[in-house]
């Protein structure tokens, strides 16, 4: 059950595009899990066809702690056009994917 349940994030993860961002908990929704359900799906990711780097929180800001995994994260999604303020956060008005089911 705990595999399926992570396909199914990862697979919403995937419809993420490139250049946009979600949240946890919105992910959370559509995957019908909890928040913190899909932060421990993509620290468990071994696969490199997921976009986990597209996955933030709710203040639109990263949450991964570990300087590295901070740095990867920030520098894959600037790649992707996504830009910062001085706050380290991302406009969540202008970067937010709207999944197609109902928020």
């Amino acid at each position: 059950m705990k595999q399926n349940l992570f396909e199914r994030v990862y697979e919403i993860v995937k419809r993420i595009p490139e250049g946009k961002v979600s949240t946890y908990g919105r992910v959370a929704k559509n995957a019908g899990c909890s928040a913190k359900y899909v932060g421990y799906a993509l620290s468990s990711l071994n696969k490199n066809d997921v976009p986990w780097h597209r996955v933030i929180n709710s203040t639109g800001k990263i949450s991964l702690k570990d300087f590295e995994g901070y740095n990867l994260q920030r520098q894959l999604l600037e790649l992707e056009g996504i830009i910062f303020d001085k706050d380290n956060s991302v406009d969540l008005e202008k970067y937010l994917y709207k999944f197609d089911k109902a928020e």
